[in-house]
């Protein structure tokens, strides 16, 4: 299909399920409950966004590690599944599982393939396939044993995080390090608490900025947003650690605030391109968020790529939708569209049958209600 073309919607009510995990509970010390507690109040902002008209938007939630919702949707035939899972069973690396779950039930989601999923949440080989692309990023070194920290050789300062890991889990300000001894001790901490391999990268100071990125065919990039730094980070690493982004009793969460970014043409456009590269380069498809640190020469570095991004009203994607002129029902209405147009002409998508098109019976509202 090409750009511009009008999707033509089914004439019944289009039935939507917002599949989110609910997993938050599952662990006694887990360090990343807020990020994922978040996720169900994502699902009761949009089932309100898109739930007017012609569209019945129900959430489903997949708790733990049960793979009941499978059944659900098979019954159901959902016209899209607006996917919203970040982990399965308090794994974020199980968030991937999700696309080929439902690429298997033949079933149109909004959001990124298990393969894109799944290489942005392996930061060491997203960032080989940026370098391969040509996409700037900062050298790298991946520690899998704490005595691999003292072959690490890139320029100092250096930030340390867990290499599996998003929603700046496991970012501290002390994983900003600048000397050995310091290094050692983060990538220990790393190792110990999430039981995976830590991600040493060269720290660029300088702005971080991030990019928006909707759509496909065209893909647009909305406006570019900045992390302020106040005055608690006068004397820590200007970086958006955990705290940052979920702890709003901290002083670091106080200080971290989000604007609209104001730069130079060129600037500008420099960051646009070094996003749009680094979203194709993982091949991410409907929308996504690309961070980036630019150095005081002007040279935009990616930090992370962010596929199926926090769509909080309140989060920065949202706040950059409403800058661009979608409010928050419009941004969801949007997403919802961009979906539907990337997988019409696929019939694989969807499966036509006796349950294709069906609403939900009983038996699958009591299901639909017990996960939503």
């Amino acid at each position: 299909m090409e750009a511009g073309d009008v999707v033509t919607l089914p004439h019944h009510r289009m039935h939507i399920i917002l599949l989110h995990n609910r997993d938050h509970d599952l662990l006694e010390d887990d360090p990343g409950r807020e990020a994922r507690e978040d996720v169900v109040r994502v699902v009761s902002s949009m089932a309100d966004a898109l739930n007017r008209g012609d569209t019945l938007a129900e959430p489903l939630a997949i708790e733990g590690d049960r793979l009941d919702f499978m059944d659900t949707l098979r019954r159901c035939q959902p016209d899209l599944v607006v996917n919203l899972c970040e982990s399965l069973a308090a794994d974020s690396r199980g968030e991937m599982a999700i696309p080929c779950l439902l690429d298997a039930l033949g079933l149109a989601y909004t959001g990124s393939s298990a393969l894109s999923l799944g290489l942005a949440l392996h930061k060491p080989k997203a960032k080989e396939v940026l370098t391969a692309r040509g996409v700037s990023t900062p050298p790298f070194h991946v520690v899998e044993r704490l005595e691999d920290a003292l072959a690490v050789d890139l320029p100092w300062p250096l930030i340390v995080k867990p290499a599996r890991e998003d929603a700046s889990m496991g970012v501290t300000s002390e994983s900003v390090v600048h000397e050995r001894a310091a290094l050692v001790r983060a990538c220990d901490a790393v190792l110990r608490e999430f039981h995976q391999p830590a991600l040493v990268e060269q720290f660029i100071p300088g702005r971080e900025i991030y990019v928006p990125l909707l759509g496909n065919r065209p893909r647009q990039a909305l406006p570019l947003t900045e992390i302020v730094f106040g005055r608690t980070f006068e004397d820590r690493p200007n970086i958006v650690s955990y705290n940052a982004k979920w702890e709003a009793a901290s002083a670091e969460y106080r200080d971290t605030t989000s604007g609209l970014c104001r730069l130079d043409a060129n600037l500008e456009s420099r960051c646009v391109q070094v996003a749009l590269e680094a979203f194709a380069a993982l091949d991410c498809q409907d929308y996504g968020r690309v961070d980036l640190r630019v150095s005081p020469e002007g040279v935009p570095y990616v930090i992370d790529i962010n596929p199926n991004c926090d769509l909080h009203p309140s989060a920065g994607f949202a706040k950059a939708a409403l800058a661009a002129g979608m409010d928050y029902p419009a941004l969801a209405s949007r997403l919802v569209e961009v979906a539907l147009e990337r997988a019409h002409g696929h019939p694989s998508h969807r499966r036509k049958g006796s349950g294709a098109n069906r609403r939900p019976d009983s038996k699958d509202r009591n299901l639909l209600a017990a996960g939503g």
